[in-house]
């Protein structure tokens, strides 16, 4: 198997990576159908409406993560994720059927959010620690990247299905098909092999745990900065739903299939960015620093595309950057965290990463509304821009990064970088080559 895809070699990941694809196309279509009903069933248009839904979908990872990555380090994770996920199928369930019965009102909507979104904070932890234990940690980058390629696939595939289904059988069928996809996860996880899982010894009962795990934080620079980037990025640059939907109607006047297409070009380069991230064995800063910046410039460039396929063409470049910036701040987190603190540390991570959105997601619809969805690109531009500053400083606080420009001949001008401390490390291995050449010729002398 290629190194793109080694960690498709493990059967447990086999069966964890096709019921997760099936289950998140269903997600992905039940999103599109969501905001489609409120943006044109359930209001005129209104971009705030949307974000309050994605405040109250993911708000509740901000207060409940922590707690729930306390019972990812204490309890079965697998046995956790089987809970978790039969719970978000019946709601999927049950929004369906009010919506097929045509009672649904817009606070219904905001109702099956919340319940959604409590569900999903205490999912989230134990889903992206679970991964640990199906891979060996050399596999472990590359598990969590091709994790990222399968959500961004049904990123891509979701909302084209979801665009054509609604246009042919309504929203409420789609809701129930998302339902229905929940089963393979729950199969998947079923018919995993136990005895070949890597199970971390569960943290023991005591007081001050969470406390422990913010302490362990705060005392972890590296993944400081990068909770920061993630929290810039996740809270103003990553309200696709909002840049797609306002885009689509206000600016382009598209249908539910045009607007589904958006959100399929964006997951393809989104897919891309993870399958290029899966060959990486060790993500670098250097590689958030990149991912950052790029994500800010295509943003830029999406927010003044004068037609609606330009506006794709830069969607897939923001698809592509974003992938590259997150797969590479999640590995670093996993791959640098003490796996008995990594259910906490990685519930810090995605409270932050999608908890920011209740606080992003009604203030970018509120700039939609008022300025129009360009400026509202123009906040996650910002933001991309502003991470790729931040982590370029700290690689040079930290890192002791250096910066300049090289003119090689007959060649275009380039940034090169460069760290203090490997150049240090080729002074101190030439001096000990020295040395011990130096060392022979007296022994040589001598003898």
């Amino acid at each position: 198997m290629s190194t793109m895809f080694r960690s498709l070699g493990t059967a447990n990941y086999r069966l964890w990576f096709i019921g997760a694809l099936v289950s998140n196309v269903g997600t992905w279509m039940q999103r599109t159908a969501q905001d489609w009903i409120v943006l044109t069933e359930l209001t005129n248009s209104d971009a705030a409406a949307v974000g309050i839904v994605m405040a109250l979908q993911f708000g509740p990872m901000l207060v409940l993560s922590p707690h729930a990555g306390l019972l990812a380090d204490r309890f079965d994770k697998r046995r956790i994720l089987m809970l978790t996920q039969g719970v978000m199928g019946v709601l999927g369930l049950a929004l369906g059927l009010i919506v097929l019965t045509g009672m649904a009102q817009l606070w219904h909507v905001y109702v099956f959010a919340l319940l959604l979104g409590i569900a999903s904070a205490l999912d989230a932890p134990a889903r992206q620690s679970f991964v640990s234990e199906l891979v060996s940690d050399d596999n472990l980058s590359n598990a969590v990247a091709l994790n990222s390629a399968s959500f961004s696939a049904a990123r891509m595939i979701g909302p084209a299905v979801a665009g054509v289904l609604i246009a042919l059988i309504g929203s409420g069928w789609v809701f129930l098909l998302n339902a229905l996809s929940f089963l393979a996860v729950l199969i998947s996880l079923q018919r995993m092999r136990t005895e070949t899982l890597r199970p971390v010894t569960p943290a023991s009962r005591s007081r001050g745990q969470l406390r422990e795990g913010f302490r362990y934080v705060a005392g972890r620079p590296d993944i400081v900065i990068i909770l920061v980037i993630v929290f810039l990025v996740g809270t103003f640059g990553y309200n696709f739903p909002i840049f797609t939907s306002t885009m689509a109607t206000v600016e382009f006047g598209a249908g539910a299939e045009a607007f589904g297409l958006l959100s399929t070009f964006l997951a393809f380069g989104s897919v891309t960015g993870a399958l290029l991230s899966a060959r990486r064995d060790r993500p670098r800063m250097r590689t958030v620093f990149l991912g950052a910046g790029f994500f800010g410039l295509a943003t830029l460039l999406a927010a003044f595309a004068p037609s609606y396929w330009l506006f794709a063409a830069a969607l897939t470049v923001i698809g592509v950057m974003s992938q590259v910036l997150m797969t590479a701040a999640n590995s670093m987190v996993q791959l640098t965290t003490d796996p008995v603190m990594r259910g906490r540390v990685m519930a810090l991570y995605m409270a932050i990463f999608v908890g920011g959105t209740p606080l992003g997601a009604p203030i970018v619809g509120w700039v939609a509304n008022a300025f129009g969805p360009r400026w509202a690109l123009g906040v996650g531009a910002a933001s991309g821009i502003l991470a790729a500053v931040l982590s370029l400083l700290w690689m040079i606080r930290y890192q002791h990064l250096r910066v300049r420009v090289v003119v090689p001949r007959r060649h275009r001008p380039r940034l090169a970088f460069a760290h203090d401390g490997d150049a240090a490390g080729r002074r101190a291995a030439a001096q000990k080559a020295a040395d011990e050449l130096r060392d022979a010729e007296n022994v040589t002398r001598r003898t």
